[in-house]
């Protein structure tokens, strides 16, 4: 009888399932799979340990309780799931496990998988880009809603609006938020909006809802359209943890639909506390300008009074009454002489002829009519000059001047000049002195000095 030889190389159990746990860390990296829940056990440990499964098999899985805190979910058998973790081996049975990272649902995670790379690809043609958005008008006076007209949003958003601004037009563009049809919708009833011409902004908005349930706004179409409309957009879609697409691509982001209303219009008390501030800053820049020219004209009537306007007319009028007495005067005087030159050749004509004391009074008369005549002519134009020359010196320091560029002398009932507003009274009657004549004038009763 033979004996066997035993060889070198014998493993113990626990020395082929490290062996065997090694080499699946090593020749697995970080995997995905997907399956049904099953055995699902919580101990006080805090770790979970559960099956996962399909029709052909199963694997077992363990999540260490720091993975375990942050899940957002109870999972539970027969609830199917995404798991992210690695391949081991658990040496102290010798089992196949798989250490689990991450769980989540899986149609939940599909979709957030699908949202993720239609969000790359379409921030990588620069559709989110912040220099494309556009600002909303400070004041908008008509605003298109696309919304369901029978969602909770819709109400809150019109309730904040009366509120915070009743002047605001506001017109519902109906569109299911929720469905399998609802992104065709929703883009129907946005581009109708966009293209009509009819409104200032437009907002985008429904209230929370699942991943699944707000789907429709991650639509690429609906998305494209945000981005290239010519109204601005404004989108407050969810809860202010829900995020889609259309968020990104409007040119304004709300957490909700409470507060997009917020954002889109003022408060009534603050716009009508604005517009009294300014109604005072106006008041106050009129006044200081009104102030400014009641100084300036003050300055002017005391620059006129020191040139004292009626003192140098009446000294004007009288100067012109004595040149013209004066003139008067001479005129008579050299009248006389003339006629007692004529009387003196007169008297010597009679002692002549008569024939030749007729024909000598006729020359003489005549040449002393001529030379009279020119005389006289060249006089009168010498006076005229001469009185011309004293009209414009005193119209050029007349205060008729003065009225003519629109001032005026005020009198009243007695004649004396009205310097002051406090000379007068209510219903007391004045007098105006214009350019062209006077105006009776009548005291308001409500003016006071």
């Amino acid at each position: 009888m033979s004996s066997l030889a035993i060889p070198r190389n014998v493993l113990t159990p626990s020395q082929l399932a490290t062996l065997a746990r090694d080499l699946l860390e090593g020749s697995f990296p970080l995997i995905w799979v997907e399956g049904e829940l099953g055995g699902v056990s919580r101990p006080a440990s805090g770790h979970l340990y559960f099956n996962l499964k399909d029709a052909r098999a199963q694997l077992r899985c363990a999540m260490w309780r720091q993975q375990a805190l942050r899940l957002r979910f109870a999972p539970r058998d027969g609830m199917q799931v995404l798991l992210r973790g690695r391949l081991t081996v658990y040496e102290a049975r010798g089992d196949m496990q798989l250490s689990v990272e991450h769980m989540e649902e899986a149609g939940e995670g599909a979709l957030q998988r699908a949202f993720e790379e239609l969000k790359t690809r379409l921030a990588a043609e620069g559709l989110f880009a912040a220099e494309r958005k556009r600002s909303l008008p400070r004041f908008i006076r008509r605003l298109g809603i696309v919304t369901s007209p029978s969602g909770a949003a819709i109400r809150d958003v019109l309730h904040v609006l009366q509120r915070r601004f009743p002047l605001l037009d506001v017109e519902i563009v109906p569109s299911p938020v929720q469905g399998a049809a609802a992104a065709t919708q929703l883009l129907r009833a946005l581009q109708w909006a966009d293209a009509s011409g009819r409104y200032d902004a437009l907002l985008l908005t429904r209230g929370g809802g699942s991943l699944e349930d707000l789907w429709c706004f991650n639509d690429e179409a609906l998305v494209r359209a945000i981005a290239a409309a010519r109204t601005p957009v404004m989108a407050a879609i969810g809860h202010e943890i829900d995020t889609t697409l259309a968020d990104f691509a409007a040119d304004l982001r709300a957490p909700t639909p409470s507060a997009a209303a917020e954002l889109l219009v003022p408060e009534r008390g603050e716009l009508a506390a604005s517009l009294l501030a300014q109604a005072t800053r106006l008041h106050t820049a009129m006044q200081r300008r009104i102030d400014a020219g009641a100084q300036r004209t003050d300055r002017d009537w005391l620059r006129l009074q020191a040139q004292r306007p009626h003192a140098r007319l009446e000294r004007g009028a009288a100067r012109l009454e004595d040149l013209q007495r004066r003139l008067d005067t001479q005129r008579g005087i050299h009248l006389q002489a003339r006629r007692e030159r004529l009387r003196t050749i007169a008297a010597r004509l009679r002692a002549l002829p008569p024939q030749r004391l007729l024909d000598a009074r006729s020359e003489r008369v005549g040449r002393a009519f001529d030379a009279l005549r020119r005389g006289q002519a060249l006089l009168d134009e010498r006076r005229r000059l001469h009185l011309l020359g004293l009209a414009r010196a005193l119209e050029a320091v007349s205060p008729l001047a003065t009225l003519q560029r629109g001032f005026a002398i005020l009198r009243d009932d007695a004649g004396q000049i009205v310097r002051r507003a406090q000379q007068v009274r209510p219903e007391q009657r004045l007098s105006a002195r214009l350019s062209d004549g006077e105006l009776a004038l009548r005291v308001d009763s409500t003016a006071s000095g």
